[in-house]
């Protein structure tokens, strides 16, 4: 199982490798066409210099001549081509913590909308301007982050900052996710009527999809990958649906490990090079994103209870899961160890999902019996804040800003509130 993960590393860095010559040789299109075919972020490549693959062949030949290409290819520092992601992520090899937890910083909360039924599921954009939440209702709201924080500037009673952009209605079912895409001003939406839906929200006008994928099964989850050309959708049936975003073409992987239970969620890590998927049995599963190849499952992970959420760390070392038996887990990705645990927070009802901060120095999600939201230290796992709702009802779902300290909450009583750090 090892020697498959570290084969499918060296098949990414390859890739990565060869777009990187492509493009130092001015062959852009050519560039373009083997990252799309190969699944390859553009981003990943950005830091790699153009003539790296001949200075690495060129060494390797040598190497090969002299006998010794083994050492040659890690003097020459091959296996760290693509520098990992989150260089200040936090270790969470670290051992001994006890006594160091941080203070979670105060936060103020503001009741910026309702829908007209259960609000399941919130997202943020990535570079933070906006988020999105699905309700029960099948009606999405679209909302600009700025414009919530104008209304929360001191007693500010500025009735011109309306922070629902819009709402879009084009569904006939429940929403169950969201995901934004990585470029393009594009949200998704995936929902229990087998659809996936696209809307344009540079359009001051659209309410209705401008695209429309029909799946065979109630569709759970749904995520971009980083590149933006294509999509993972997490449905009823066991196996995720990796779909082709200019075709709409639908490819499943042929090593399903035997699963054969829904999919709840399914997410992309940083750069796209491995994906996760959290099934309805409790089992996690770590698949390489781009062969689709199961690396690593973990069987009962949640025990028999659901498995409702997954999210890799930026260095993609780590997976965060949360399940229904009220725990939130660490895995180590490489080995599929067990590193932490965070407790106590109920969760036995519905589906959540537990989140990092924008800086992964703190973990978040919802207690359902208590109406709260529960913060944990991430390194030593402590709760250092309790934070009441401010619903009626069980807080359903959390999604935290990727790029600074606010997040979102709604739930069972169809409120959503924007949370931010006060100064």
């Amino acid at each position: 199982m090892d020697e498959a993960v570290q084969e499918a590393k060296l098949l990414r860095q390859v890739n990565a490798l060869i777009v990187a010559h492509l493009r130092g040789q001015s062959h852009g299109q050519a560039a373009g066409a083997v990252a799309a075919a190969t699944m390859t972020p553009i981003s990943a490549v950005d830091s790699i210099p153009g003539n790296h693959l001949l200075c690495l062949v060129a060494k390797g030949l040598a190497a090969e001549r002299g006998g010794g290409a083994a050492s040659a290819f890690d003097s020459a520092g091959f296996g760290g081509v693509v520098p990992p992601l989150g260089s200040g992520a936090v270790d969470f090899s670290v051992q001994d913590v006890r006594g160091s937890s941080k203070q979670f910083p105060k936060h103020e909360a503001r009741h910026v909308s309702d829908h007209k039924n259960i609000a399941r599921c919130a997202k943020f954009s990535s570079d933070g301007k906006y988020f999105a939440t699905g309700s029960a209702d099948t009606s999405i709201k679209f909302f600009e982050v700025a414009k919530i924080k104008q209304t929360m500037v001191g007693d500010s009673k500025d009735g011109s900052a309306r922070p629902v952009i819009r709402t879009f209605y084009d569904h006939t079912q429940p929403i169950n996710d969201l995901d934004f895409h990585p470029e393009s001003p594009i949200l998704i939406s995936a929902s229990k009527d087998n659809t996936i839906k696209f809307f344009d929200f540079s359009k001051t006008n659209a309410r209705k999809a401008f695209r429309v994928i029909q799946d065979t099964h109630n569709v759970r989850s749904v995520c971009f990958h980083p590149c933006g050309d294509y999509l993972l959708a997490g449905t009823d049936h066991p196996v995720a649906h990796l779909y082709d975003v200019n075709t709409f073409m639908c490819f499943l992987s042929a090593n399903p490990q035997d699963s054969s239970s829904p999919i709840n969620q399914v997410r992309y890590s940083s750069t796209g090079s491995l994906y996760v998927t959290a099934s309805k049995d409790g089992s996690l599963r770590i698949w390489d994103g781009v062969s689709a190849e199961c690396v690593r499952p973990i069987i009962g992970a949640h025990g028999s209870a659901e498995a409702t959420s997954a999210v890799f760390t930026k260095d993609e070392r780590y997976l965060l899961s949360c399940g229904k038996d009220s725990s939130v887990k660490l895995w180590e990705v490489g080995t599929g160890r067990l590193v932490k645990q965070y407790a106590g927070a109920v969760r036995r009802q519905f589906r959540c999902q537990a989140v990092f901060n924008e800086t992964e120095e703190f973990v978040l999600s919802a207690d359902e019996q208590n109406n709260e939201v529960v913060v944990w230290d991430a390194l030593t796992t402590e709760k250092v804040a309790r934070l009441p709702s401010g619903s009626t009802g069980a807080p359903r779902w959390l999604d935290h800003s990727p790029v600074e300290p606010a997040f979102v909450t709604c739930g069972n009583d169809r409120s959503i509130r924007f949370w931010k750090q006060t100064m």
